[in-house]
């Protein structure tokens, strides 16, 4: 009887001991198990997401302040000191306007062949954007603007290709390229951009503050040059809330960046494009490849247009001309007075900061859009246009 008792209390005592050590056991490994926290590329895209947001919203938030200040205040040109640097332009002028005074009408013949020429010469369509198809990995981009430089593609700069150009197959109907000349201030031209299907701009321009009667709100693409990265956005190596803030007005568009045009440009391209990801910007980052530039400069070259480099905007007229069915130009004026009164402009619409140095010859690239314009090729637009009648009505109360 004693014996049957002694096992029993043994058993039990063993029993109750493997069941403790089963639930430490269990606790234990509980404890030990990853909780798997969220991601922290997830959670770094959700505070950055809200950092854009916030750089945006205080974008708003300065506009809407100019708007209580004043509803009927409009964004006044910057004041342009008189000067002599056009004391020779009425001759220019006046042989500019001879050609556009006249009526204008669409040459679907010449169209047609300057488009196939610049096909079959460049292939805008399929080459003007950097691509994983139409540059591989380890592929050598040789830099448009240092023939003697070339950037062989990694695996981090491959990744940022996208698979191909958003642009092929494709096909716009209207597309308006704007430039940023002075002709634009007060020019009510923003309703007659925005109708465009495909609305391409310069150099990231200012949208907002009140210059949308002038030159629209919509955009398609906008391109960047980086020394505008370098000078007024600290080549991205600070603080890049300024830069995210440019960006929110071009909602969800292309921003084209020249990153093998000069060596300099491909660490700061990069990091343009590393700042729309890290923000969640909606707006895309895309490459221009060096090889469609050099085509392009040897097109107009051979056409006599022999500029040490194209600018931006005869680039994007270009690239319109593959994309689109009808192209319209806004600001798009080398002069510094205007047409019709040969009143002094500002440069830009917006400043009156001037290009330093003799790199672009715009006189010479506006001749040859004043002769595509009388053509029938492309459709330049020098004076106001209609201004729209809602925003005018606002601004008669």
């Amino acid at each position: 009887m004693r014996r049957g008792l002694l096992w029993l209390m043994v058993g039990l005592l063993l029993l109750g001991s493997l069941l403790t050590n089963f639930i430490w056991f269990t606790l234990y490994k509980i404890n030990m198990v990853p909780q798997h926290p969220q991601p922290k590329s997830v959670a770094l895209h959700k505070t950055c997401s809200w950092e854009r947001n916030k750089c945006c919203s205080q974008t708003w938030m300065k506009e809407e302040g100019k708007h209580q200040k004043s509803s009927n205040e409009k964004p006044q040109p910057p004041k342009v000191k008189a000067s002599a640097s056009c004391k020779d332009c009425r001759e220019k002028i006046d042989k500019v306007l001879e050609f556009y005074s006249r009526a204008w009408r669409k040459d679907e013949g010449h169209s047609r062949e300057l488009r196939s020429q610049l096909n079959s010469q460049c292939n805008g369509s399929v080459r003007a954007i950097v691509t994983q198809t139409n540059t591989p990995l380890g592929s050598k981009l040789v830099y448009d603007g240092q023939k003697k430089k070339s950037f062989t593609v990694n695996q981090e700069m491959f990744s940022t290709f996208p698979m191909e150009n958003p642009f092929s197959n494709k096909t716009w109907q209207t597309c308006s390229v704007v430039g940023n000349g002075g002709i634009l201030a007060n020019s009510s031209c923003g309703k007659s951009i925005d109708s465009a299907g495909f609305i391409i701009r310069c150099n990231l321009p200012p949208l907002s503050l009140g210059y949308q009667n002038d030159v629209g709100v919509k955009t398609s693409l906008v391109t960047a040059n980086p020394s505008i990265l370098s000078k007024k956005y600290g080549a991205l190596m600070e603080r890049r809330c300024k830069f995210v803030e440019t960006l929110c007005q071009y909602g969800s568009s292309f921003l084209l960046l020249p990153a093998f045009s000069f060596n300099t440009n491909t660490a700061l391209s990069l990091r343009a494009l590393y700042t729309t990801e890290d923000f969640g910007s909606p707006i895309r980052a895309v490459f221009f490849n060096p090889e469609y530039l050099q085509s392009l400069d040897q097109f107009w070259r051979s056409r006599g247009l022999k500029a040490p480099r194209l600018s931006t905007g005869i680039m994007m007229v270009s690239l319109a001309l593959e994309l689109c069915e009808n192209v319209d130009l806004y600001g798009f004026w080398p002069f510094s007075v205007h047409p019709d009164d040969l009143q002094e402009l500002t440069h830009h619409y917006y400043d009156d900061t001037k290009a330093k140095g003799n790199f672009h010859v715009m006189p010479d690239e506006f001749e040859r859009l004043v002769q595509l314009h009388s053509q029938g090729v492309i459709r330049l637009h020098l004076g106001h246009c209609e201004p729209d009648p809602l925003i005018q009505q606002k601004t008669d109360h």
